[in-house]
C-alpha cells in the first residue's frame, strides 16, 4: 500500500463517524445516505493530494462532503424534505468546528506527551508520528516486539493518568 493511501485511510478511519453524521444530518433516505457516503470516500481518496496536512482533515473532508451533499441536493430538488444551501452552509460550519472540550483535550495530550522523555519518547513518536507498527518499532531500537508492545501500553496508561490528573508528572 502506497504511503499516500495508507495516510488517507488512517484519516477517513478517525474521521467516519464525524462525516458520517454529517451526510446524515441532511440525507434522509438510508440507501442515499451510504451512497453519498460512499460518494464522499472516493472524491476525498482521488483529491486527497490536495489535503494540506497542516489543517484538520476532519474539516477538509467535510467540505468535501458539502460538494457531495450538494450534487446529491440537486439531483434531489423536487423533495419538500430537502435543505437548502444556507442550511448547508450552517451545518458546515457547525461539523467543522472543534468543539471547545476537545481543544482543550488535545491541549492537555500534547503538554503531557511533550513530558515523555528518553526511550518512551521515542517510541511514541515512531508509533504515532511514523506510524509504525511495534514490529518496526523493535527493529529501529533492538528491541523485541513484545517489548515494544508492552512499552506501548505503558506509556498509553501514563499518558491517560496525566490526562486524568493534571498534578502527574511522567517518567
Amino acid at each position: 500500500m502506497e504511503p499516500s493511501t495508507a495516510e488517507f485511510t488512517r484519516q477517513w478511519t478517525t474521521a467516519l463517524p464525524k462525516v458520517a453524521a454529517f451526510v446524515g444530518s441532511m440525507v434522509f433516505e438510508v440507501s442515499d445516505r451510504d451512497d453519498v457516503l460512499q460518494d464522499c470516500a472516493v472524491a476525498a481518496m482521488t483529491s486527497f493530494e490536495r489535503y494540506d496536512s497542516s489543517r484538520p482533515f476532519a474539516a477538509w473532508v467535510i467540505g468535501v462532503a458539502r460538494n457531495q451533499i450538494r450534487l446529491y441536493l440537486r439531483r434531489k430538488s423536487n423533495d419538500p424534505h430537502i435543505f437548502d444551501e444556507e442550511a448547508l452552509d450552517n451545518l458546515v460550519a457547525a461539523f467543522s468546528r472543534p468543539r471547545p472540550e476537545q481543544e482543550q483535550e488535545l491541549t492537555r495530550l500534547e503538554h503531557c506527551v511533550d513530558q515523555l522523555k528518553g526511550r518512551a519518547r521515542r517510541i511514541c513518536e515512531l508509533r504515532y508520528s511514523h506510524d509504525l507498527k511495534p514490529a518496526a518499532i523493535a527493529t529501529e531500537l533492538n528491541m523485541t516486539p513484545n517489548t515494544v508492545a508492552k512499552s506501548l501500553q505503558r506509556i498509553r496508561e501514563q499518558l491517560r493518568d496525566c490526562l486524568e490528573n493534571p498534578a502527574v508528572s511522567l517518567r
